[in-house]
Formats: C-alpha cells, sequence, structure tokens
C-alpha cells in the first residue's frame, strides 16, 4: 500500500459545476419519469447506481425497470435546493420534491439527496435517497 500523496502540480484543476447546472441534470430525470422515457433515465444514471428507497435498496435497472408499463410522474416541483460540493467531480444535491402521480388527485412529498459524479467529463447520478415527507 503506497502512502503517495499527489503534489499540488499533479491535480487537474477542474471547476465544481454551479447549483443551476446539477439541477438541470436531476430535472432531466424528472422529467423521464413523466414521458416515461426509459432511455433518457438509464442514460443519466451510472451502471452502479444506488438507490435508497422507502421500498429498499434499487440498482440502475430497477430505476428504469419502473418504465415498464408507463411514466410514473405526471408533474413534479423541486424546490429547496441545496448542493454541496465535495470535489469537483462529485457534488452531493438535496431537495424536497412534490409531485403528483398518473392519475393520482393527491400530491405527495419526498425529501431527496441526489450524487452526482463527473466521470470522463460526463456528469451520471450514481446515489439517490428518498425520504418520505408531509405534502403541503
Amino acid at each position: 500500500m503506497s502512502n503517495y500523496m499527489p503534489t499540488m502540480e499533479n491535480i487537474e484543476h477542474k471547476t465544481a459545476p454551479t447549483l443551476d447546472e446539477i439541477l438541470t441534470l436531476e430535472k432531466k430525470v424528472w422529467a423521464a419519469l413523466v414521458e416515461g422515457n426509459a432511455e433518457a433515465d438509464r442514460a443519466l444514471l451510472s451502471p452502479d447506481f444506488l438507490g435508497v428507497y422507502p421500498t429498499g435498496f434499487a440498482n440502475r435497472d430497477d430505476h428504469v425497470g419502473q418504465f415498464a408499463d408507463a411514466p410514473t410522474m405526471a408533474r413534479f416541483e423541486l424546490s429547496e435546493t441545496k448542493l454541496r460540493v465535495l470535489s469537483p467531480d462529485i457534488v452531493l444535491l438535496s431537495y424536497r420534491a412534490d409531485y403528483q402521480r398518473p392519475d393520482a388527485a393527491e400530491w405527495e412529498a419526498m425529501l431527496i439527496s441526489s450524487l452526482w459524479e463527473r466521470r470522463l467529463d460526463v456528469w451520471i447520478n450514481s446515489f439517490s435517497q428518498d425520504t418520505p415527507t408531509e405534502a403541503k
């Protein structure tokens, strides 16, 4: 096991994304849920994606598999957004999602933490945790 620590000149300097940039990507995941677009959903999630949901753990295939029948969301609103920069290539987006499922009269809500990673200069979602909360 090496104790090598890179010197500053060996570290590539990248700029961390803004909240708006990551929020735009997160909204694309939600738009895929509304449109029932499994291909778009798969493209935004890393192959090693892990979801932690009230129903249990899920991988990318599980997340994409929810589109088997139809769109899973009718509409959504994201608020209370916060971005925590862990490194220029890893950020944690946390927010409140209010949403309505197709054919549902009531709105539901979740508090969500979503980990985005820049891999090969592409931002992908590698982790998401949803916590139910009271609807507005």
